[in-house]
């Protein structure tokens, strides 16, 4: 081996010893480098899923503060006095309701029983159950526009590839439920590309899957509906009649039954809203909508406060309780003059208290008119067409050119009322219709009508 040789075998073994030791170092720095990105990245996976979980639980206590405050407290008892003392305070406070249950159940359930009920029925019923139900009565959204991924493989076998998602279905959310003595009452929120229309003409539909006799729908807000399921009807009995109150009766919130939710029925004879008109289909209780209120205010009428004029084209319905009317018609010409009693004694105390007083006062000298109209179709469009005219004239007089502080009051009850269904900001139900549509009631003015 000569010198040369011998040099050029030491440079290259010392050039390879600086390579490795160069290495080395970058392989420690690269080492180092990975591991603080690691632990980096452990930390910020940390961070985020504990955000993350911060944010669920801000979340769940806004949307559930009921359930989540509930289950904080029963952690924390557990943490702090174990499960023993828990099961005896859970039995006590079971026993305390039961028995306040047994001795007043109306306060049991306005102040317990409806929170109670609604709580068990939103999380055992309506939010497992309920979207199944909207999907098989085909109240979801599918989304038609599913996406396709294409892959491109220049060196496999399989050049191109597809791969097609499944289409997305979106459902209704459940935002609310409140149960009643007899009603649920479950606010759906509507997702895009669905109207109310939709749950109503699915009604019979979602009645059938709850299992349970009706199902009604109300337009709550443009986006929100609210889905309530009639669990028993209250109203399947009779509902007894009160004792009748000998002292002085509010005029403007008569006692006039219960309603199917269970609560009672008030309805103004005098004020705003005194004016009513009652629609329904035959053998819907049309007459007990006029008989309740007249029953409540007997004292009032027998005290000469109120005064009842009918008008009984048949001569049938108001015929029972003829004794109580000051005024009766039967015959069109009787109405007319009836009318134009009422109209001559509005002018009369408008010539008297105009300047004085701003509301007429109810006293005996000066009653609170009622004016109870059965079957007011029968006159406005089954009659000649002059008395029509002179009927429809002079009871658009007494409603419209009478101030409501004259105690002038009108009820109309009808079986044929032109009633369509029609969007209205404030429901008023009917009893019952023929047409199984409807979310709001509004009186269609056409001709004949004021």
């Amino acid at each position: 081996m000569g010198a040369h040789t011998f040099g050029v075998l030491l440079l290259g073994t010392a050039g390879l010893a600086v390579v490795v030791w160069v290495l080395h170092k970058l392989g420690r720095a690269l080492a180092a480098i990975a591991e603080t990105l690691a632990a980096a990245a452990v930390v910020f996976l940390a961070l985020w899923w504990l955000l993350k979980g911060i944010g669920w639980m801000v979340k769940e206590i806004v949307t559930h503060p009921r359930t989540a405050l509930t289950v904080v407290a029963v952690a924390a008892w557990l943490h702090w006095w174990g499960w023993l003392s828990l099961v005896v305070s859970i039995a006590a406070v079971a026993a305390a309701l039961g028995l306040w249950r047994l001795v007043d159940l109306v306060s049991f359930d306005q102040w317990a029983g409806q929170v109670l009920r609604s709580w068990w029925f939103r999380w055992a019923v309506y939010m497992p159950k309920l979207p199944g139900w909207l999907h098989a009565c085909g109240l979801s959204v599918k989304d038609e526009s599913v996406p396709v991924d294409v892959t491109v493989n220049l060196v496999g076998r399989k050049k191109i590839s597809r791969d097609r998602q499944q289409p997305g279905v979106r459902i209704p959310k459940v935002k609310r439920v409140k149960s009643g003595p007899s009603w649920d009452e479950v606010r759906v929120q509507l997702v895009p590309g669905q109207k109310p229309e939709d749950f109503d003409e699915a009604a019979r539909a979602l009645a059938s899957a709850r299992k349970v006799a009706r199902c009604q729908v109300r337009e709550v807000a443009p986006n929100v509906v609210s889905v309530d399921f009639q669990r028993r009807d209250l109203l399947a009995a009779p509902v007894p009649c009160r004792e009748l109150e000998a002292a002085e009766i509010d005029l403007r919130r008569v006692w006039a039954g219960r309603t199917e939710y269970g609560q009672d029925r008030q309805v103004p004879l005098f004020g705003s809203g005194s004016h009513t008109l009652t629609a329904g289909a035959s053998g819907a209780g049309k007459n007990s909508v006029m008989w309740s209120p007249l029953v409540s205010i007997a004292s009032a009428v027998r005290d000469r406060l109120v005064r009842v004029s009918g008008i009984d084209p048949k001569g049938m319905e108001l015929a029972y309780g003829r004794g109580i009317f000051h005024r009766y018609a039967v015959t069109p010409e009787e109405t007319v003059d009836l009318l134009d009693e009422l109209i001559a004694s509005m002018n009369a105390r408008k010539e008297e208290f105009a300047g004085h007083v701003r509301t007429v006062p109810v006293t005996r000298e000066n009653p609170l008119e009622l004016v109870e109209f059965d079957e007011i179709g029968a006159l406005t469009r089954y009659t000649d067409r002059k008395t029509r005219d002179l009927i429809t004239e002079r009871g658009c007089t007494t409603v419209k050119r009478n101030p409501r502080d004259l105690q002038k009051r009108l009820r109309l009850k009808s079986g044929r009322s032109p009633v369509r269904p029609r969007p209205w900001p404030r429901p008023k139900k009917p009893l019952r219709c023929t047409s199984g549509r409807f979310f709001r009631v509004r009186v269609w003015r056409g001709p004949g009508w004021c």
